[in-house]
């Protein structure tokens, strides 16, 4: 009997094992989630403002609700799938990238065609006459925390299709957002709350007759294949410096000569301002770690009641630069941050009661703009803290970052086990003992030979 219900033991532990297998290779989510900001997402809505004899006119509006992510230059593409035989008429303040196959229209020729159109923003400069609210950036959406004002991008389409009433029109389906590379995944629309328009005179609110809300979110392993950006450490009591780890961000094959750029090479400056150079094909400097991105910690200074930390950032890219750049670092003692110089901050406290994490980036006009590699592609800061006797130490890398994000990807951090470690504790007072009891036994030998 005990062999029976062993084997249906067995049998049913095996059946469960294969159900888990076959939900986590099946059922996987596509959904990312970032501890430093749980909540930060981009939103789209699509609200409906008016009703036309053969569709309706919508304004598009993508809010960027992530504390330090943000979309730079050559910006954001939209795209999605109409729902049943919608044509664009067409389109301000944005444009399809083609318009697809029209030949069917006679008279007048709608804006684009196309199932799955893919919309991107027009440039500043546009005509007004084009131009809606929140438009003509270039693609370019700035972060919730660092410029809330340009957080936001729209553009308003004019969509024909055949007998559609509030009753029977269909929202597109398979939302995707590039920026301009792949990253974010967009789930389904679902019916919002209307959204309410404020007047360019501010004396009339008019409201949206219908709006969906698509939410898109962000995983930097959909990203890039590999890390954009690592840490490097010293500190003024350890002549060691910890650099970043090698191959951290790839490493560099050495059959291939374009992998990397020499700044002693003969074709640098092709490599810097060569024709048909993209800023999407990046012209890394020949590094260890081939990361386009090195943020140095150093360790600076120990006072009585304070300690100091020079911060770099390091641009190792020939072919890009990075505008409105900003660095998200996580340290236990930013509950006591006194100055901070020539760099702006915010904490960002992501769950309630703990603040151990700053947002860092900038000022408008004079660094907030980090050049392509060179002697002209770095910035830097000093951070004052306070110490708090409770919690302060140098020992075990205490003095080091937990983490740090550059433009919201996580940076790869040295080993812990390589960090600058403070020099054996007992090791100094052994010393200092030691030094008067030789020289006194020194004195006494050379007193007693001449005796």
């Amino acid at each position: 009997m005990k062999t029976v219900f062993s084997s249906i033991s067995k049998l049913i532990s095996f059946i469960l094992l294969l159900f888990v297998l076959f939900s986590c290779s099946t059922f996987t989510s596509t959904e990312a989630y970032d501890a430093l900001d749980p909540t930060g997402n981009i939103t789209i809505k699509w609200d409906v403002i008016s009703w036309t004899p053969d569709g309706y006119v919508a304004v598009v509006t993508m809010y960027n609700f992530q504390q330090y992510r943000h979309i730079q230059a050559p910006g954001w593409t939209l795209g999605w799938t109409w729902a049943k035989k919608e044509v664009i008429w067409s389109m301000m303040g944005g444009q399809t990238t083609e318009q697809g196959d029209c030949s069917k229209y006679k008279g007048n020729t709608p804006h684009c065609c196309k199932k799955d159109p893919t919309v991107v923003d027009l440039l500043p400069g546009t005509p007004y006459n084009q131009q809606i609210a929140n438009c003509c950036k270039g693609g370019v959406l700035n972060s919730w925390v660092q410029d809330p004002g340009n957080s936001a991008s729209s553009f308003q389409v004019s969509v024909g299709a055949a007998g559609t009433t509030n009753r029977t029109v269909r929202v597109p389906r398979n939302f995707t957002l590039k920026a301009p590379g792949p990253g974010y995944t967009c789930g389904p629309a679902k019916v919002g709350k209307p959204t309410k328009f404020i007047t360019a005179d501010k004396r009339r609110i008019t409201q949206a007759m219908m709006t969906w809300n698509v939410t898109c979110t962000y995983s930097q392993f959909l990203a890039q294949k590999t890390p954009t950006c690592c840490v490097s450490l010293s500190s003024f009591y350890n002549d060691t410096i910890v650099s970043c780890p090698t191959c951290a961000c790839g490493c560099n094959n050495a059959t291939d000569s374009a992998s990397c750029v020499s700044e002693r090479s003969s074709h640098l400056a092709s490599a810097v301002t060569g024709p048909g150079k993209s800023t999407n094909t990046p012209q890394l400097q020949c590094t260890s770690h081939m990361c386009p991105v090195r943020v140095h910690w150093h360790v600076k200074l120990n006072y009585k009641e304070y300690w100091r930390v020079k911060v770099t950032i390091t641009n190792f890219n020939y072919a890009l630069n990075y505008s409105q750049w900003n660095l998200v670092v996580q340290h236990p003692n930013f509950d006591n941050l006194t100055q901070l110089f020539s760099f702006n901050y915010k904490p960002l406290t992501p769950y309630a009661g703990l603040n151990d994490t700053a947002m860092l980036w900038g000022l408008k006009f004079y660094n907030d703009f980090l050049n392509e590699a060179g002697p002209l592609g770095n910035v830097q800061s000093e951070l004052l803290f306070r110490k708090d006797a409770s919690t302060f130490t140098f020992e075990k890398g205490w003095a080091f970052p937990r983490r740090i994000y550059f433009n919201g990807d996580n940076c790869v951090m040295p080993p812990p086990d390589a960090y600058p470690w403070l020099p054996n504790t007992g090791f100094r007072p052994v010393i200092s003992l030691l030094q008067p009891i030789m020289t006194m036994l020194a004195s006494c030998v050379f007193l007693w030979a001449y005796m």
